[in-house]
C-alpha cells in the first residue's frame, strides 16, 4: 500500500522515498513481525502436553486445533497469542487504511477521468488480493463456534491458505492487456 501511496500521491519523490534503504526497512519490519509471530506460535504449539491424541482435523497444524488437543488449560496461551496477533494485524490494517485513504483523497483531486482511472487501476489488484485474504481470514477465525463443523473448518482453512496465494498472480496480471484479451476470448468461447 505504501508503494502505491508514494506512486500516486508523491510521484516525483518516488525514487527518494522508496529507495533501497526504505525497502530494506519495510522488508525488515515485515520479516521481524512475522518472525515474532512465528516464534510465539511455535512455542505455544509445542509446549503444552497433548492428551487427546495427535490427529488434527485440518490439512495443516493450525494453532487453535492443536490447543484443543492439549491437556492443560490453554486459555492464557490463547489469550496471549490473540493479543500479540491482534496487535500485529491491527498495526498493518491501520497502515493499510491510512495509505488508501490518502490515495483516495489524491485520486479524487485528479482533474481528468483518464488519470483517475489509471490511478485506481494501479491500486485495484492489491486491494483485491488484500480483501480476499482478509475476508477469508476473518471468516475462518471470527465465525461463532456454534456454526463450526469439522468439514466447514477444513473448507475455510483451505480457502484461507490456498485460494489467495493461488489467485494472487492472476489478479496482478489482469493489468496485462494480452492476458485480458485472451481471458475474454476464452470466456466468450465457453459461454
Amino acid at each position: 500500500a505504501y508503494d502505491r501511496y508514494v506512486a500516486i500521491c508523491r510521484p516525483l519523490h518516488y525514487r527518494t522515498l522508496l529507495g533501497r534503504r526504505a525497502c530494506v526497512h519495510m522488508a525488515a519490519a515485515a520479516w521481524g513481525s512475522a518472525f515474532l509471530s512465528i516464534v510465539l506460535h511455535t512455542a505455544n504449539t509445542f509446549s503444552p502436553p497433548l492428551c487427546k491424541g495427535n490427529a488434527v482435523a485440518q490439512f495443516f497444524c493450525e494453532i487453535p486445533q492443536i490447543l484443543k488437543l492439549s491437556c492443560s488449560d490453554s486459555y492464557l496461551r490463547e489469550a496471549g497469542l490473540l493479543v500479540v496477533s491482534a496487535c500485529l494485524v491491527f498495526g498493518c490494517f491501520v497502515f493499510l487504511v491510512v495509505s488508501y485513504v490518502q490515495i483516495l483523497r489524491a485520486v479524487l483531486r485528479i482533474p481528468s477521468e483518464q488519470g483517475r482511472h489509471k490511478a485506481f487501476s494501479t491500486c485495484l489488484p492489491h486491494l483485491a488480493v488484500v480483501s480476499l485474504f482478509v475476508s477469508t481470514g476473518i471468516f475462518a477465525y471470527l465465525k461463532p463456534p456454534s456454526t463450526s463443523s469439522p468439514v466447514l473448518n477444513l473448507v475455510v482453512s483451505f480457502l484461507y491458505s490456498v485460494v489467495p496465494p493461488s489467485v494472487n498472480p492472476l489478479i496482478y496480471s489482469m493489468r496485462n492487456k494480452e492476458l485480458k484479451d485472451s481471458l475474454n476470448r476464452l470466456i466468450t468461447e465457453c459461454f
